[in-house]
């Protein structure tokens, strides 16, 4: 009977024991990179209301009852100030609406990627407007195009005068692009930037 008592004792006290292991992990932890309710732990915050009214500054003890009131939460949204921004807001409702925004900005950004055509120094005339349709069709998307023209063996005496189809190669896409960097040596290349006409 008496080892039933201390077992029992001593499964309870293990219970409660990581019970508060686990209300103290769960305390000291974000849900989020933001801080709501309990888990501010400054003395004092500014504070927005739910229909974006600026409220003043304020006890943070205050502000979560104002929150507590209204049925929603009290989010920081910007700890870095002095002192830290809090807004009252339905912290889920704040999640979405952020993802959202998020996602727009993202849409609206357009990124440009460079596009590589290779040439060589002995390029015939039909290869070369080959090239040119290609790059004219990267150019129309938006994306820039980089011209290498690359020089093997012996052709590297003859870096100079293989200029001139760079030249030709601007030339045939100066309707639609613009040389953003002109023609330059680059050990065994010479290569040449052109984008879009604004």
């Amino acid at each position: 009977m008496r080892n039933a008592k201390h077992f029992e004792s001593a499964y309870t006290r293990k219970q409660e024991q990581s019970q508060k292991t686990v209300f103290l992990l769960w305390e000291g932890k974000t849900i989020s990179d933001l801080f709501i309710n309990e888990q501010i732990r400054d003395r004092e915050v500014r504070v927005i209301g739910a229909d974006g009214e600026q409220l003043g500054v304020m006890p943070t003890r205050e502000a979560m009852k104002l929150a507590e009131e209204a049925g929603v939460d009290l989010v920081k949204i910007a700890p870095t100030a002095k002192p830290p921004v809090c807004k009252i807001v339905d912290y889920g409702k704040f999640k979405y609406e952020q993802a959202r925004k998020d996602k727009e900005a993202r849409k609206k950004q357009k990124i440009v990627e460079i596009k590589e055509i290779r040439l060589s120094p002995n390029i015939d005339t039909n290869d070369l407007n080959t090239k040119v349709n290609a790059a004219r069709k990267f150019i129309s998307k938006g994306d820039r195009v980089k011209v290498t023209l690359r020089f093997r063996g012996r052709e590297m005496a003859h870096m100079n005068t293989s200029k001139h189809i760079l030249d030709d190669f601007a030339e045939a896409l100066s309707d639609i692009a613009v040389m953003d960097k002109a023609p330059k040596v680059e050990g065994r290349s010479m290569t040449m930037f052109l984008a879009e006409k604004r």
